[in-house]
């Protein structure tokens, strides 16, 4: 300034400082999979979670399940959708991946939050994680952000982390349930495998046409892929690879070998494979163990003593077989399906068998599958002791002390149990009879009665005693080889093959005749007299039960001549002599009742609730058949086949009454039923329906 003369005051204005450019909104979160399919109940899920929120905490969600399940998908697809309530950004860290500084190991709470406060405009971040973690903290307080924390280990790691304003969001996803957060407060919500026909609409994005021609093949690729996003996409990428190849040629692929865990590759790599053994490296020793070993068995349905046991190997306790549950629990490597009952994932037991083969040496194979073996004969005593005490065969009881059962607490946990575990018994079996175990195959196929008798699984029903056969006449057993001929031609009898099951009669009757064995003549004798009634011989069909009863009332046995009773009350009803069944039915159902035989009592009970019935007495037909069918659907009685048959007769009673609603009633429950125990039986029902 240059002046000659200043008059008044002079003041002086600096520059104005220059504004700093502000930091856009983070925007972090990945893009959203074009190849996501469903999810709606899960997404309903989170929103009511959310909505039921308390208005004054901070919303906490973690959203687990196994490797490949779409955790990450979903949660980035969730988010999207509602980024409107989060005009201030949403932040993401992958808390699996690998440090800059720790090579191998998943992300520490401090790279993150170094991250994180950068993201949102910190001039300078404190060294220590505490001190990050306060700055974290009070920076976004007030803030409507939302925040995802992918593949996060453990509670620990993500804790530091987590927003404390009630106005902000933290997804975590996770392999782990993070019981942790759980006790602070955190929602768990635990993802499964897509639906079938999500599933099947997945793999169709790859198999296109294919998928639609070829519907049972891809609903069998869905389910070796266990319907988990990442593997059906990883199949379905294969047939978008491989035009020509047929979607049943690659379900053949998926059943051999090892399976979808280590055929299905990205960029060479078993994906899945890769996950499961990064899930099973950060076990404890004893789950791992406990995993390897579990994987060995033939089985689907695991119960906690079993594991007990195999834990035992290593002279572990209870407490230790629980502790090692729980960490594969938490894992989602092991799912709870009932009280103390486990089962693997479909691509978690394949898994699980590849690193028992490959861990564990050759006496440790034997020694676990010779448990698993002990294990079912005891159990599966327990529950024939409770269901069926008169089939027990003297002389021949399970060794104690091999293995404990699994505690059976009356006949319906007993019923439970076997339908349960039918697969691991099939399986024992087979194992049994593979690997020479002659005694504990037929004797397990043996004891297995009660499952045969109330479930009837027919292709079980035989295969076991074709196997248990043989096996009985390795180990020269006479009266195992007799058992196997008269249950296994049972078996036959029901699936419909009658002259096979005549064959496996007649073999019966010459061996029992040869041995002096009355009781098990008249088995056969009357054996044969039920396919004759089946096959409509009424005349021979008669005197095979006659001379059945003869021979069972000559050594006293009173159970075994109701039983014939009760045939010969059958045959009458098919002759149309209704005076004459009614009359032997009654008589059965007096013996059997005074000798406590429930099952067989109330089966008598309904036969003859229907042949009053045909008989014109309706009342007392049908209220024989209400509790014929009330005992039926619980206690010691329980079948589903019976319960079916009582339903379809109490609907003929309804009908001969004119009550067709009613009948209808019946009708459709009973076909309901019979489309899973007997589809032929569905398929008359369907018929009688139809009729006007």
């Amino acid at each position: 300034m240059q002046a000659r003369d200043i008059h008044g005051g002079i003041h002086f204005h600096p520059p104005s400082p220059a504004v700093p450019p502000r930091l856009p909104v983070p925007q972090q979160l990945p893009p959203v999979s074009a190849r996501f399919v469903d999810r709606e109940t899960d997404r309903r899920t989170l929103n009511a979670l959310s909505a039921q929120w308390p208005p004054h905490a901070p919303q906490v969600f973690v959203v687990s399940g196994l490797a490949g399940i779409g955790k990450t998908t979903f949660a980035i697809r969730w988010l999207f959708e509602h980024a409107d309530r989060f005009p201030d950004g949403q932040l993401y860290a992958d808390l699996g991946g690998q440090t800059t500084d720790v090579e191998g190991g998943p992300v520490s709470p401090a790279v993150v939050l170094e991250a994180f406060l950068v993201a949102l405009g910190a001039s300078s971040v404190p060294a220590g994680t505490a001190q990050r973690s306060a700055l974290w903290r009070s920076m976004t307080s007030g803030l409507h952000l939302a925040v995802l924390l992918d593949s996060a280990f453990t509670a620990a790691q993500v804790r530091p982390i987590l927003l404390g304003t009630p106005t902000g969001l933290t997804v975590v996803t996770s392999r782990s349930n993070l019981t942790g957060l759980r006790v602070e407060g955190a929602s768990v919500h635990r993802l499964e495998g897509l639906p079938a026909e999500s599933a099947v609409e997945l793999l169709a994005i790859g198999g296109g046409n294919r998928v639609v021609r070829e519907p049972a093949a891809a609903r069998e690729v869905v389910r070796l892929c266990g319907r988990l996003p990442l593997a059906v996409a990883l199949a379905s990428a294969q047939l978008a690879l491989r035009p020509y190849r047929s979607v049943s040629a690659l379900a053949d692929i998926l059943s051999r070998g090892r399976g979808a865990v280590d055929t299905l590759r990205a960029d060479g790599e078993a994906v899945m494979r890769t996950a499961l053994d990064m899930t099973y490296d950060i076990l404890p020793d004893e789950s791992r163990a406990l995993y390897r070993r579990t994987g060995l068995l033939p089985a689907d349905r695991y119960d906690l003593s079993l594991l007990t046991a195999l834990a035992g190997e290593d002279g572990g306790s209870g407490d230790t077989t629980d502790i090692a549950v729980h960490a594969l629990v938490e894992a989602n490597l092991l799912e709870e399906t009932g009280p103390g009952t486990y089962r693997f994932h479909d691509l978690v037991q394949p898994h699980a068998r590849r690193l028992g083969e490959e861990l564990e040496n050759s006496g440790q194979h034997e020694r676990t599958l010779r448990c698993f073996v002990d294990w079912c004969l005891s159990t599966a005593a327990s529950a024939e002791r409770i269901l069926t005490p008169s089939h027990r065969l003297p002389g021949h009881d399970v060794p104690t002390g091999t293995a404990p059962p699994t505690p059976l607490d009356g006949p319906e946990e007993a019923l439970s149990w076997l339908d349960t575990h039918r697969g691991g018994l099939m399986g024992a079996v087979r194992h049994s009879a593979q690997v020479g175990w002659d005694f504990s195959c037929w004797r397990l196929t043996d004891l297995m009665w009660p499952l045969f008798l109330r479930l009837r699984p027919s292709a079980m029903w035989i295969e076991a005693h074709r196997l248990g056969l043989v096996a009985a006449r390795h180990s020269g057993s006479r009266q195992g080889e007799g058992r196997m001929l008269t249950s296994g031609a049972i078996g036959l009898r029901n699936a419909g093959r009658y002259p096979e099951a005549a064959d496996w009669y007649r073999q019966a009757l010459e061996m029992a005749t040869a041995d002096g064995d009355v009781r098990h003549q008249a088995q056969a004798v009357n054996g044969l007299g039920h396919v004759r009634l089946l096959t409509h011989r009424l005349d021979e069909a008669r005197e095979h039960f006659e001379h059945a009863l003869w021979l069972r009332e000559s050594i006293g046995y009173r159970r075994g001549a109701a039983l014939s009773r009760r045939r010969l009350g059958e045959t009458a009803l098919a002759a149309g002599d209704l005076d004459t069944a009614a009359e032997q039915l009654r008589r059965a159902h007096t013996a059997l009742e005074s000798l406590g035989e429930q099952y067989e009592a109330t089966r008598v009970l309904a036969l003859l609730g229907h042949v009053l019935d045909r008989c014109g007495e309706h009342d007392g037909g049908a209220r024989r058949l209400r509790e014929a069918l009330a005992r039926f659907r619980a206690g010691s009685a329980r079948s589903e086949h019976w319960e079916a048959r009582c339903l379809e007769w109490l609907g003929r009673a309804a009908d001969a009454v004119g009550d067709h609603a009613e009948a209808v009633r019946h009708f459709e429950a009973a076909r309901l039923l019979f489309r899973r125990l007997s589809p032929e039986d569905a398929r008359r029902l369907d018929s009688r329906l139809r009729r006007p």
